[in-house]
């Protein structure tokens, strides 16, 4: 069956093609009458307009793209729910893409978004980007960087103190009588995991007792847990760490995962700190204490940025920081 074209449109409304042309682009142009007769046209013949093309023409592309780090981690996925919902609201369809925290599938992603003249990005860098953020910008296109928060000035971000968060997790640890905590998951390269271990450290310094034994991991999901529990299973009891603050909640359930089926007992053993405060937290045979991100809330925030840089391409920079909250639960004795 031919595709229906606005041609097919204008013959069954009794209009020109350009009245049809204006109902699509300009309504304010067309009667109200005349608009309903269009529509009616539209919906009794399946017509689905160019929106591709029309952009072409314009210059522009109405969609919005984001790149987060690992769209397996449900963390992301909220982050994506809060930016999706703002979007609808203005009609603005969500390209998502996953870096899988390669720098050079990132560098891809903002290439091809590049192409697509997309109107905006969001993105949490996986490596160093800058150059690639500025040439979108210089093109037109509006970029907001998520979940952290960029040195450079020229770009608004997004983000949640992860130094706040390291402090509250590690002092929990420290008040419930832990004094060797093993910090689990990165790469260190990722700002959001410095900084976590970072404050991590200092509270320990701060504190006069304890250490932090560093066990690092090329990745944040539960199979690099379960490589951080193996490897505090081979420490000698007597050095084996009393806690583990791992660097999210995924890679905390593979810590737990490992431990228990070993027979070491969370807490008492080994207490267990997360991060994110993802679903599966809570759900977890041994519930979670977790560093709660308010997730969904930074993917509308970063949005309503990204929305007003569009309009406003010299509105000034904006870095917004938003706290995390720690939330308690039976891994370290809640």
């Amino acid at each position: 069956m031919p595709e229906v074209q606005v041609r097919d449109v204008a013959r069954h409304a009794g209009v020109s093609p350009g009245t049809v042309s204006n109902a699509l682009n300009h309504p304010e142009k067309v009667s109200p009458t005349t608009r309903d007769k269009i529509l009616a046209a539209i919906e009794e013949l399946g017509f689905v307009p160019n929106i591709a093309a029309r952009q072409l023409r314009r210059g522009t592309n109405e969609s919005i793209g984001m790149i987060v780090l690992d769209i397996a981690n449900p963390f992301f996925t909220s982050v994506a729910q809060g930016v999706e919902a703002t979007l609808a609201e203005v009609g603005r369809p969500l390209v998502l893409a996953h870096s899988g925290q390669s720098h050079e599938r990132e560098q891809a992603y903002l290439d091809l978004f590049a192409e697509q003249r997309l109107s905006g990005v969001l993105v949490t860098p996986a490596g160093q980007v800058l150059d690639r953020l500025r040439r979108l910008r210089d093109r037109g296109t509006a970029i907001v960087v998520v979940d952290r928060k960029t040195g450079a000035r020229e770009f608004s971000s997004v983000s949640v103190d992860d130094t706040l968060g390291g402090r509250l997790a590690t002092q929990h640890l420290l008040d419930v009588g832990r004094r060797r905590i093993a910090f689990v998951g990165g790469p260190e390269r990722l700002s959001q995991i410095k900084h976590r271990l970072g404050a991590a450290r200092q509270c320990v310094e701060e504190h006069g007792s304890g250490e932090i034994v560093h066990l690092d991991a090329a990745s944040l999901d539960v199979e690099a847990g379960r490589a951080g529990g193996l490897q505090l299973l081979e420490m000698p009891a007597a050095r084996r760490p009393d806690a583990v603050f791992a660097a999210n909640d995924l890679v905390a359930l593979g810590v737990l995962q490992t431990l228990t089926l070993a027979g070491v007992r969370v807490p008492d053993d080994i207490a267990l700190v997360g991060y994110d405060d993802i679903e599966f937290a809570a759900a977890a045979a041994i519930p979670l204490t977790s560093v709660r991100q308010p997730a969904t809330e930074m993917g509308v925030a970063a949005t309503g940025r990204l929305l007003d840089v569009i309009s406003d391409p010299g509105a000034a920079v904006e870095h917004i920081v938003l706290s995390p909250q720690l939330v308690v639960r039976r891994s370290t004795g809640g």
